[in-house]
């Protein structure tokens, strides 16, 4: 896969990783506590690292502390600022590391974050549309109403690459914008709107599923390669999966066959000691089978389930264990160089832009961020994807 549209300081660290001095089982090494931020409680990721957090602690006597953040922004301040060296983040981590949208502005830039392991699960992400209107594929979508969600650049993005696999555009559906996501399940369920952005589990997806109006998910056929190509041109996080688990009664014997991307995705800054990381994923892949049962979508954490070439590049330990158990090969080396190449090309492009002052009007300093973001990129025969 190509990332294209084409296809802490050592003092903030050391006051958030108390080192234990000691080994776990088969002399995997951990600090004495870690920690990291995910999404509010309740949520997926939450639960997730939560289960992880009682293994950590049961098996290798390291606390994990979780800041919940209820967006995007409390989530990745603290990564940014050095007050945790994790994320337990969503994709609004790849906007993060490609310095767009909320990451266009002169607070934040691109982030220099690296990937240390990601869950695919047996459910999905995708268009939860209203059953009763006769979609089937994204095609059908025209003319239908869409859920617009203000502020909540991911699942907008999320809706337009179902628009795009269809061959469609928002110009071809009737946008309706909503102030928040919850409230744009609402207003499918009283007949405002037709579809909406969501995890396949998700709450709001089952309370439409009960609804009068039902639920379904729009097939993506895995063979509709010029289909596949529209999609990954708007969001290339994307990828083709089978979902076992969705709202409107899809389970292993009907299954949907649509997409997902890595949710949660483990994200450090780039500096966190090797240590550290090396022992986190030992622990995400090789107790895979230990921890998996403990909460939904754990077994999502397996190497099986890792993507090797997405579109972050991995933290350099997290290359090195792949090596040693060869598990890596020199597609993926060429894949990882280009994205290290990419994210320095994108950072050096920051750096250039806030030093040649910049526009103090927000608008259009971002404006002016995102030409200059894709001159950089395109001068080195690099996509921008974002613009």
């Amino acid at each position: 896969m190509s990332i294209s549209r084409k296809n802490l300081t050592a003092g903030a660290l050391g006051a958030v990783l108390a080192w234990a001095g000691s080994a776990g089982a088969d002399d995997i090494k951990l600090p004495g506590s870690i920690a990291m931020t995910a999404y509010g409680t309740g949520s997926a990721g939450y639960t997730q690292m939560a289960a992880l957090g009682n293994h950590l602690q049961n098996n290798y006597g390291t606390s994990v502390r979780i800041l919940p953040g209820e967006n995007d922004v409390a989530r990745m301040t603290p990564l940014k600022t050095g007050r945790v060296p994790l994320c337990s983040c969503g994709i609004a981590s790849f906007y993060g590391a490609e310095g767009v949208f909320m990451f266009s502005g002169p607070d934040w830039g691109p982030q220099d974050i690296r990937v240390v392991g990601t869950s695919i699960a047996n459910f999905g992400l995708g268009l939860a549309v209203a059953g009763d209107i006769g979609v089937e594929t994204p095609a059908d979508l025209e003319g239908k109403r869409i859920a617009y969600i203000r502020g909540d650049d991911a699942l907008n993005v999320g809706a337009e690459a179902f628009l795009a696999f269809g061959g469609l555009t928002w110009d071809d559906v009737e946008r309706v914008e909503f102030p928040g996501y919850g409230r744009s399940f609402e207003g499918i369920i009283a007949n405002q709107a037709d579809a909406a952005f969501t995890m396949t589990v998700a709450p709001p997806a089952q309370q439409l599923d009960a609804s009068p109006r039902g639920i379904t998910w729009p097939r993506l056929d895995p063979d509709d390669t010029e289909g596949w190509a529209r999609f990954q041109e708007v969001a290339p996080y994307f990828q083709p999966h089978t979902v076992t688990l969705a709202a409107g009664g899809y389970d292993d014997d009907n299954p949907w066959v649509g997409s997902s991307y890595p949710y949660p995705i483990l994200v450090a800054n780039r500096d966190l000691d090797d240590e550290t990381v090396r022992g986190l994923l030992r622990v995400l892949i090789e107790d895979n089978d230990q921890y998996k049962d403990a909460a939904p979508g754990l077994a999502g954490w397996s190497l099986d389930n890792q993507n090797m070439e997405w579109v972050i590049p991995f933290h350099d330990a997290v290359v090195e264990y792949y090596k040693e158990i060869g598990h890596w090969t020199d597609a993926m080396q060429e894949h990882q160089d280009m994205l290290v190449d990419r994210h320095r090309t994108i950072r050096i492009a920051w750096g250039q832009y806030v030093s040649d002052n910049p526009p103090s009007d927000e608008d259009a300093f971002k404006e002016g961020w995102m030409e200059a973001r894709a001159a950089a990129l395109e001068e080195k025969g690099m996509d921008p994807i974002f613009r």
